[in-house]
């Protein structure tokens, strides 16, 4: 169902004021309300985070405590924008899209390796596109491995050929995520992708030896380049660090150790905002990026950290709701396969502050800075929702 049709009683848009009133009413009472308020309490949450992380950092601001708010709230409000467009259009024509996304999306991150491409905290991930504007073309991989994993997937079952998908359709559904998996340099979002593709394999019906074979596989394949020294010294640096946080406290465990005072010294309340002695002496690095839930540990406490993860868990509740009453299987493949992004990195993000997931620098979804990852999670989110529309007005 197109979301340019509900309720109108005929195709195309209604002519009539009436028309156009019972559309737009259809359309807010299929929206998934929470859906849409948890996300942007969360960007409001982490505007003042990223603020408090980033004013006294006059290196980084050019003396303007302001920049890096601005900058956030700038994001958030494109990200919406991009959730909006997404809604118009509408989850199912996006099929067709699919390929020319997919190849645009390999295109970007082959730039990555080209003269325009920049290495920031030792990960070649990001692409110049003019002076004081990046991308980073890793985070739209989550959206096309999703998108394109959904189609070929559900193409046979949504056309009542199959009940499951068959295995040749499961061996091109990996072949089309592993493509992409592969050409990321960034650890960090390699993991959060085949995250991902599990979550997808499991939504779509496919055989569990699939699913089995696949983390069988992760593992040897996570030992081999353990052993054949494929990883860079700093990501080795980063498992040592996890794995023996006392590890050299000034040099490869510095990070994990003082996220933890942090997060430590914040206690039941935390000190205040803008109040964080870690975070106003700036001991704690990147902190409006992969650290953001430092400071919230610090200046809002236990009570703060734990209202983030409230609402973050809230969004997976909402998210996963979605997944279960949606329509067709390439609908309960998108949903799935955002629950298990959001929910990974999240995890992820909050596990490496607490010392008890190794620093894998990935941003926490609607509250750390970044352009990039705060426009695919909002593109993630306009999915949801145009999954939600889909609907009947009764589920």
């Amino acid at each position: 169902m197109s979301v340019h049709s509900f309720d109108s009683g005929s195709v195309g848009q209604p002519k009539s004021l009436w028309g156009r009133l019972t559309a737009r009413d259809s359309l807010a009472r299929r929206l998934d309300w929470p859906l849409m308020l948890v996300p942007l309490l969360l960007c409001a949450v982490g505007s003042l985070l990223v603020w408090s992380a980033t004013r006294n950092r006059t290196e980084l601001t050019g003396g303007d405590p302001q920049q890096f708010l601005y900058k956030h709230l700038v994001n958030t409000a494109i990200g919406i924008a991009l959730a909006i467009g997404v809604v118009w259009l509408g989850h199912q024509r996006l099929r067709s899209f699919m390929p020319a996304l997919y190849v645009l999306a390999l295109v970007l991150i082959g730039l990555v390796y080209t003269p325009l491409g920049a290495t920031i905290n030792g990960e070649r991930a990001w692409l110049n596109l003019a002076p004081g504007l990046q991308i980073q073309p890793s985070e739209f991989i989550k959206v096309t491995i999703i998108l394109g994993m959904a189609v070929v997937l559900s193409a046979k079952v949504d056309a009542g050929d199959r009940e499951h998908p068959d295995h040749r359709t499961v061996v091109q559904a990996l072949a089309l995520a592993a493509l992409p998996v592969i050409v990321v340099g960034d650890l960090g979002q390699v993991m959060v992708c085949v995250v991902i593709i599990l979550g997808v394999l499991l939504a779509s019906g496919a055989a569990n030896r699939w699913v089995l074979g696949l983390i069988v596989t992760g593992a040897a394949g996570a030992v081999a380049v353990w052993l054949l020294g494929l990883l860079d010294e700093y990501q080795l640096n980063r498992f040592a660090a996890f794995a023996n946080p006392a590890l050299d406290p000034s040099g490869v465990g510095y990070n994990t150790n003082q996220a933890r005072i942090a997060i430590g010294s914040g206690g039941l309340f935390g000190t205040g905002l803008f109040e964080g002695s870690q975070t106003t002496g700036q001991f704690v690095p990147e902190q409006q990026t992969d650290f953001i839930f430092t400071v919230a540990g610090e200046e809002l406490g236990f009570v703060g950290g734990a209202g983030i993860l409230l609402l973050l868990g809230i969004l997976m509740w909402r998210a996963c709701r979605i997944a279960r009453g949606a329509t067709d299987l390439y609908s309960t493949i998108i949903a799935a396969g955002i629950v298990a992004w959001f929910a990974f990195q999240s995890f992820e993000n909050i596990g490496m502050s607490l010392g008890i997931m190794p620093v894998a620098g990935l941003p926490l979804p609607f509250v750390s800075y970044g352009g990039s990852s705060m426009f695919a999670v909002w593109i993630a989110i306009g999915m949801l929702q145009s999954v939600r529309i889909q609907r009947p007005l009764s589920a």
